[in-house]
């Protein structure tokens, strides 16, 4: 991997870790168009390490507070019914959803699961649900004519059950084209909860899945050594400072806006890329890493 191929993956990790339209899949098609090889599961992940560190810094007095709740509650039964104490445990509880799966389907996901029809399909399939979620969560905030506007759910509504649900729909991530926070921003709409609530639990619930994968990945490429260092630890800051710009206007985007141009975008590219598969213009192991 080169200098110049780490800055422009660093740029679409940051750009697309946040957003409702797959960081895997864009990765590994910025690499499919531009006849790069394949950055692998191992660089994805190994990145996502600086786009979480613009999350544990954005979020940093809300990690603060839930970690220092969660650590009491430990010890001091009254602080288990502290809100933040139990969104520690709520965090906890939906990790181990995609913990299970994420182990169970290494294998899977590191091969199989890169294919580029498989990202295309998921890229469209997940864009309709992300988008039939939105008209459903724009319906019950504006009423109608004949009824008034119903109330949706906030973080303080959040239990064991709806946690697993969150965790459920994070692990579809797992699979290139899904997109982790399209999958669990989605699945929260579902419920209903309010976008913001749904973004704030999703980013807080991929802290202990990301970090650990990332570190995982990264003891396993140290014990290979099929990494190059020195670019992914440049993509990784690239990746970091973009994230955090992102994160920052996402949040702002999603309290006033629809997730409409995600959706259309994401159909967009899958079909273009179903297309150009079809036509042999593109191969779908398209720039599939050698290691």
């Amino acid at each position: 991997m080169t200098w110049f191929e780490s800055l422009i993956l660093g740029l679409v990790q940051g750009l697309t870790e946040f957003l409702p339209v797959s960081s895997s899949a864009h990765l590994r098609l910025t690499a499919a168009f531009s006849g790069w090889e394949d950055p692998g599961a191992a660089f994805t992940a190994i990145t996502q390490i600086g786009t979480e560190a613009a999350v544990l810094i954005y979020f940093r007095k809300d990690i603060g507070r839930i970690i220092l709740a969660w650590s009491k509650s430990l010890t001091n039964k009254a602080m288990r019914r502290d809100h933040d104490a139990q969104m520690g445990w709520l965090v906890i509880v939906g990790s181990i959803p995609i913990g299970v799966l994420g182990v169970t389907l290494k294998d899977q996901i590191e091969g199989p699961f890169r294919d580029l029809r498989i990202t295309a399909t998921m890229l469209i399939v997940v864009g309709v649900i992300i988008g039939i979620a939105d008209r459903l969560a724009a319906r019950d905030e504006s009423g109608g004519r004949h009824r008034a506007a119903k109330q949706r759910k906030e973080l303080q509504d959040l239990g064991v059950r709806d946690g697993l649900i969150f965790g459920l729909c994070q692990s579809a991530a797992l699979v290139p084209g899904v997109s982790r926070s399209g999958a669990t921003i989605s699945g929260g709409l579902f419920m209903g909860y309010t976008r913001e609530a749904a973004a704030r639990y999703s980013f807080l619930l991929a802290i202990p899945a990301v970090l650990a994968s990332g570190l995982f990945e990264l003891k396993d490429a140290m014990d290979g050594g099929h990494v190059a260092w020195g670019p992914t630890a440049f993509a990784t800051v690239i990746a970091f400072v973009t994230g955090y710009a992102v994160i920052a206007w996402f949040m702002k985007f999603i309290s006033t806006k629809s997730f409409m141009p995600f959706v259309w975008y994401r159909i967009a590219l899958g079909i273009l890329i179903i297309v150009l598969v079809a036509t042999g213009a593109l191969s779908p192991d398209a720039g599939e890493s050698a290691h």
